[in-house]
């Protein structure tokens, strides 16, 4: 843990550096690769020691199919390959360490590098291997036209700014940012210059650096005390059980569920501050005119703690993941797509029994919750205060169901599950 915030933070001061002293305007497409790559190798090795190794064959393993692999089938191969690889690093994990956590965690990176190869044989099948007219228009846009170079494809798996803790970003995106088009290339894509302005502007991040700054320390603040207060671990405790109304216990699940949050809001605003440092992750305007840092941003907190369904809450929890799910198996899933895409988010995750509890649960949350929703809001649209009600019911019932669903991610082993669920 101290490694990783110590990167991080170093992180965060080298993309300052690197966006004022190596910009576009100041050192060339390949300089600027160069120094993402290194450093971020640098990280790795730093935080990892001997396990970044895995990272690193990972990487020229899918290189290779990348540039072997025919177009029709380079998705698939590089899917099996760094998904299988994955897997195996999970397997291992358990067998050696049962149900520990490794000091040097590798793991995190590696799902991070594992989304990058797949959703960019993914694109790259699409702008090679299929027809402009096959494509959704999400495809289409993102497509990659030619195989990238070695320098390239290593900037993209392996930079300082996503090494540690992501987040997924897609490849066009990132050498439109490397080459100094990525904010421009926004601002046409909302068609800046017809809302009366002369010329594209040069938006600055550091205000949105700033505010997301806060919200780390706001969280680290809210993990050092809440999360230690209220571990997840109590919920199953035999004398709080025994002695515990039934409510009340549906209350404090609710307590340590909220307690579990913060590490995750910490470690993804700002992986997500240390891209915008740099200049990475400008999104566009949004109607009042004010510009957005958020093409990057994990999570919408306050979509988070105010969802009133199961669905607006998941698209707002790990967003760059949830992206990664619907691009590489949810548009591509040849029947049963919401099925296949969870399995795979648990395949992803891990092998601890936990996470297949939870995904497994998310078909069925989903799926219900999708046909009431269907067949019961429009009865309650009628009137503000049935509206509210609505509002209000459905705000409860998502919050204990994100309960129930997530309690076995967090205790990760069968039995804990088994008494929870009891």
């Amino acid at each position: 843990q101290i490694n990783f915030v110590a990167c991080q933070l170093f992180a965060l001061l080298a993309a300052f550096w690197f966006r004022i002293y190596l910009g576009p305007s100041h050192a060339s497409s390949a300089v600027r690769h160069a120094f993402a790559t290194l450093f971020g190798i640098y990280f790795a090795v730093f935080c990892f020691g001997w396990y970044s190794i895995h990272l690193f064959v990972l990487v020229m393993m899918n290189y290779g199919i990348m540039n072997m692999a025919s177009i029709p089938n380079i998705h698939r191969y590089s899917f099996v390959v760094a998904m299988g690889y994955l897997t195996l690093c999970h397997i291992s994990r358990i067998y050696i360490f049962h149900y520990g956590i490794l000091t040097t965690d590798f793991s995190g990176p590696l799902m991070i590098i594992t989304q990058k190869i797949t959703t960019l044989a993914c694109q790259l099948h699409d702008g090679i291997g299929r027809q402009a007219e096959e494509l959704t228009a999400e495809q289409n846009r993102l497509a990659v036209k030619t195989r990238p170079s070695l320098l390239e494809y290593l900037s993209y798996l392996l930079n300082f700014m996503s090494i540690i803790a992501g987040p997924c970003s897609n490849y066009k995106d990132y050498i439109a940012f490397i080459e100094g088009r990525h904010v421009h290339m926004k601002l046409l894509e909302v068609n800046w210059k017809q809302k009366g302005y002369d010329r594209l502007p040069d938006p600055s991040p550091t205000g949105a650096v700033m505010y997301k700054l806060c919200i780390t320390l706001v969280s680290l603040i809210l993990f050092l005390t809440l999360t230690k207060n209220f571990p997840m671990a109590y919920i199953i405790d035999n004398e709080f059980l025994d002695k515990t109304p039934f409510l009340s216990r549906l209350g404090y699940l609710y307590v340590v569920t909220q307690a579990a949050k913060p590490k995750y809001y910490f470690a993804w605003t700002l992986a997500d501050a240390v891209n915008n440092a740099a200049g990475y992750g400008f999104s566009g305007v949004d109607e009042k005119g004010t510009f957005r840092w958020d093409l990057l941003s994990n999570l919408n907190i306050w979509n988070i703690e105010t969802a009133t369904s199961f669905k607006m809450y998941i698209e707002n929890w790990n967003i760059q993941t949830a992206a990664w799910l619907k691009r590489v198996c949810y548009d591509r899933a040849p029947w049963y797509p919401t099925a296949l895409t969870f399995i795979l988010s648990a395949l992803w995750h891990g092998i601890y029994p936990g996470y297949y509890f939870t995904f497994l649960t998310g078909i069925l949350i989903t799926l219900a919750a999708r046909a009431i929703r269907n067949n019961c809001r429009h009865y309650f649209l009628s009137s503000v205060p049935l509206k509210t009600a609505y509002d209000v019911v459905t705000w409860v019932v998502t919050q204990l169901a994100v309960c129930y669903t997530v309690a076995p991610f967090v205790m990760l082993a069968v039995e804990p599950t088994i008494k929870f669920y009891k």
